[in-house]
């Protein structure tokens, strides 16, 4: 009989030999890639289709030239015989389809494939089919040399078997440094139902820390684009994340997927019609940020329509060669109160007045003299009475004129905020020495929302096909509505956790949120199973969680390792040194540290740190083994060994500190030690 270990040995050189060839395979698909290019510029057809042929062909090329280097396979499913569509079949589960020639059976298939979804669903109870489920385990940072195949695990389905898998429980541990790494190999199943969630049908992921809510958002990403390459593509996809600094730890994920070439960015960047050079203080904030506030910047926008224009009601004479047609005044004011009613964008509305009227004068003087061409009707469109008129009714304006009028002129935000806005909360808006023009304005981060909203009442926003939003929990009223803009024709993946909310307007409910998403009847599916956070920690979190205005479920980790620590101090004084010294602690072991302090802390613990020679980073460098990070900063980010020093400075810092301090304790993947010189606050 045969022993394991050389059966095991056999297997292993069995698959790494697939590995090469499956390499050799990808090479030649880059090469050939390449060859098609050339040959595609050649084709003979016409230009649009010789273009569009060429963009193809050469995104394709670059998407095989940039795929990181790393394992090609992770997983194989042998599927028993008998009858199904597979039946005993074997396929090798990747992050992208690798084929020896495109009419050949694939040596890999993508991780997104209609048949790759047994690899994530099947259990003993319903194996889909599935007699082996094998899963590879690789050399932590291997860059896909078939030696770091190091080893493997069959479930044998069939047989009824079915076991917590010991590789996944290891690349779900493994140390977490360097930016975020994508998840294809470890999807759980009620991660792999929303990943592949239709188009069509917008969801909120209720995610508690360490859950992987963003890992299934950049999936679903990753899944529609596969899926519907030509629907995405058209309308386009974006993700927003909440700062720079999030961006940059997530951005290589979609890429390790063999997707590039998408737009990752914040709402901020977005909406940024100018650069932010003012500053709000915090009430001024939240009226800004307020959903009323869409009503008087609608109100102040359509009060400069007027029936008549500036001088009153009055008839217009439109001359035609020798004839003048003669419109009522009354028939020009029925004009304008017909296209207000229709509720269309503020430019549509003022083309729709012009090209009504024209109208009126056309059936006039085909009343009298027949047909009229389309050059007539062009030369009336110009005509200088009806751009006169057009003019006075409905004038053109730009954004930043509705808004610099709006919020430098008491008497215009007093009407237009009538029974919207109360006095202190106009007081609030109202600009302390408003600029002789828009021009000079220092605009605010909180007035660029404002400028989007009057942008979005002047004409359709730019829209995308499907948006994933993440920490969506953080976004005011008004930030949704500009995310509503452009996702009026497409779908939303909408991920937070309402318990990380921290700014002054964060979301309390979901379905108030995604109201104002414009996505009421998207589904809130709540993601509570950890598998980042270790248990120890999680239960620290509930803990504080009770204390917190928010009715969400608590979290549950599946991880039995990593260690928590209170380390208290004599007092604040103390506490840089303790600082320094969990530092050293942690660096002795494997992987990343984050340092999270209250933002006013954060330049002492620096200096403390580097004094002591330790090489601290700030969040801007992802990759640097000891980072040292403002607790406003933090959120999305995840460290192996988080160092949370006085909670009680962080829960003071805001308003809703006790959420950001909730934030703080649940970065940590491996361990998190709390050090206090003053009372922890849970």
């Amino acid at each position: 009989m045969t022993s394991p270990e050389p059966a095991l040995r056999h297997a292993l050189d069995h698959e790494r030999a697939h590995h090469d060839r499956c390499r050799d395979a990808l090479a030649a698909m880059a090469d050939g890639s390449d060859e098609q290019v050339v040959t595609g510029e050649d084709v003979s057809a016409s230009g649009a289709d010789a273009e569009v042929l060429g963009r193809r062909l050469r995104t394709r090329a670059r998407e095989l030239r940039e795929l990181p280097p790393g394992p090609l396979f992770f997983g194989r499913l042998d599927f028993a015989r008998g009858t199904g569509d597979h039946a005993g079949q074997s396929y090798h589960i990747g992050r992208l389809r690798i084929t020896e020639h495109p009419t050949a059976p694939p040596l890999v298939v993508d991780w997104r494939a209609p048949v790759s979804r047994a690899f994530y669903q099947a259990t003993a109870r319903a194996p889909r089919g599935v007699a082996v489920r094998r899963r590879f385990g690789w050399a932590p940072g291997s860059r896909g040399d078939s030696a770091d195949l190091t080893g493997l695990e069959d479930e044998h389905l069939a047989e009824g078997e079915e076991r917590v898998s010991g590789i996944v429980a290891q690349e779900i541990e493994r140390p977490r440094v360097g930016p975020m790494r994508d998840i294809a190999a470890t999807i759980q199943p009620e991660q792999d139902d929303l990943v592949r969630g239709d188009l069509g049908a917008s969801v909120c992921v209720q995610g508690a820390p360490g859950t992987g809510k963003t890992a299934v958002g950049l999936h679903r990403a990753a899944y529609l684009l596969y899926t519907h390459p030509q629907r995405i593509r058209r309308g386009g996809l974006l993700i927003l994340g909440p700062n720079r600094t999030f961006l940059s730890y997530i951005a290589e994920v979609l890429p390790a997927l063999g997707e590039t070439g998408v737009r990752q960015s914040t709402l901020v960047e977005e909406i940024a019609r100018h650069p932010v050079t003012g500053t709000d203080d915090e009430r001024t904030a939240v009226v800004k940020h307020d959903a009323r506030t869409a009503e008087v910047l609608r109100r102040a926008l359509y009060a400069r329509v007027r029936a008549g224009g500036d001088g009153g009601p009055r008839d217009l004479a439109v001359p035609d060669g020798s004839s003048r047609w003669r419109v009522p005044a009354e028939e020009l004011a029925r004009i304008v109160a017909d296209v207000r009613a229709e509720e269309v964008p503020y430019d549509v509305g003022r083309e729709r007045v012009r090209a009504r009227i024209v109208r009126a004068v056309r059936e006039r003087a085909e009343r009298r003299g027949g047909p009229r061409g389309t050059a007539w009707t062009r030369r009336i469109e110009r005509a200088r009475p009806v751009s006169a008129y057009v003019d006075a009714v409905w004038p053109r304006v730009r954004a930043e004129e509705v808004l610099a009028g709006l919020l430098g002129d008491p008497g215009e935000l007093s009407a237009a905020a009538e029974g919207v806005l109360d006095t202190e909360e106009q007081k609030a808006l109202l600009w302390a020495r408003p600029p002789r023009s828009w021009k000079s304005a220092r605009w605010s981060a909180a007035d660029l929302v404002l400028l989007d909203e009057v942008a979005g009442l002047l004409e359709h926003s730019p829209g995308y096909g499907h948006i994933v939003v993440d920490e969506a929990q953080d976004l005011s009223p008004m930030e949704c509505r500009a995310v509503a803009r452009r996702a009026a024709y497409g779908s939303l993946t909408v991920l937070g956790d309402l318990a990380q909310g921290t700014t002054p307007w964060a979301a309390r409910t979901w379905p108030e949120a995604l109201a104002h998403l414009g996505k009421p009847d998207a589904a809130v599916v709540p993601l509570t199973t950890g598998y980042r956070v270790p248990r120890a920690v999680a239960d620290l979190a509930n803990r504080l969680l009770e204390r917190l205005d928010v009715d969400v479920p608590a979290a549950r980790s599946l991880r039995g390792d990593g260690a928590l620590r209170l380390r208290e101090v004599p007092g604040p004084g103390a506490v840089p040194d303790a600082v320094v010294a969990a530092v050293r602690d942690a660096s002795a072991r494997e992987g990343s540290v984050g340092v999270v302090a209250a933002d006013a802390d954060v330049p002492r613990l620096r200096r403390a740190l580097t004094g002591a020679g330790v090489d601290a980073a700030g969040p801007e460098e992802p990759g640097a083994r000891v980072t040292v990070v403002p607790a406003s900063l933090v959120k999305g980010l995840e460290y192996d060994h988080v160092v949370a020093v006085e909670p009680a400075a962080i829960a003071e810092a805001e308003a809703r500190g006790l959420h950001r301090l909730y934030v703080v304790l649940t970065r940590a993947v491996s361990r998190l030690e709390v050090v206090h010189g003053r009372p922890l606050p849970f």
